[in-house]
């Protein structure tokens, strides 16, 4: 994974509770940067990478992801004091997605979802517990005439709790049903074997293995490497058949009218 520098603080994305900013990077690209520091902390950044980087083994469209060294000296040059506070206490590495210029917020009203592409994202979500694309905040772009998917960092919600990962493998995650493609997810069951076959140990382990280990605390765990460990562990067994979360999803699709 590539790792840049900020140089310049552009702008807030106040629309995001964690306040996210477009920044400017020493390789000139623009980005969307993702804080350690704020609310939700590193495992919101844990998260987005896990999250995106399952989504594009899936084969769907995720803007590159990079991790980010952020000075705390840019604060010098903010006026507003809580974003001041908030580069200095995400001083070091973050996380950021590419900035996607002249994106548009995916519409649900006004588009009308691919099955096959609404089924994937359906199962990419219910697989990872989640519970942020709704029809309030869909958390999905679109961009030259694709749809893609963007801020992971509420999947794996259960990671803020103090119990290990493993305990979560078998959840069904009753939350889908409030999924904004869940109604044209009609591919479901047809593209769940298929993306299932897509992932395997090595690949997960790659993903995680990208993850920086001053991230990786958490109660349950000794160290970073016991708590990469439970995350490998949960999304391997996870996959395991019968997955409790494909028959929620399905049980929860609305019936045709």
């Amino acid at each position: 994974m590539r790792q840049v520098s900020v140089t310049r603080y552009v702008t807030p994305l106040k629309e995001g509770g964690s306040l996210p900013a477009i920044v400017e990077a020493d390789d000139d690209g623009l980005y969307v940067l993702k804080f350690r520091g704020a609310r939700q902390g590193e495992r919101a950044l844990v998260a987005e990478l896990i999250g995106g980087g399952i989504a594009r083994a899936l084969g769907l469209r995720m803007p590159e992801i990079v991790l980010v060294d952020v000075d705390p000296a840019l604060a010098s040059t903010e006026p507003d004091a809580e974003i001041q506070d908030l580069i200095r206490a995400s001083a070091g590495i973050n996380l950021a997605l590419d900035y996607l210029p002249g994106s548009l917020g995916f519409d649900p009203v006004v588009a009308d979802p691919d099955p096959d592409l609404a089924s994937r994202i359906v199962w990419l979500d219910a697989y990872l517990c989640n519970v942020d694309r709704t029809a309030r905040n869909t958390n999905l772009l679109t961009w030259h005439g694709d749809t893609w998917l963007i801020d992971h960092g509420a999947a794996l919600y259960f990671h803020h709790g103090d119990a290990p990962f493993e305990t979560r493998v078998a959840d069904p995650f009753p939350l889908i049903r409030d999924h904004v493609l869940l109604p044209c997810a009609t591919s479901l069951a047809s593209v769940a074997p298929k993306l299932t076959e897509r992932l395997d140990a090595d690949l997960i382990q790659a993903i995680l293995a990208e993850i920086p280990d001053a991230w990786l605390q958490h109660p349950a765990y000794a160290d970073a490497a016991g708590t990469r460990a439970g995350y490998v562990e949960f999304l391997i067994r996870r996959l395991d058949a019968p997955q409790a979360f494909v028959q929620e999803a399905l049980d929860a699709i609305p019936a045709p009218v």
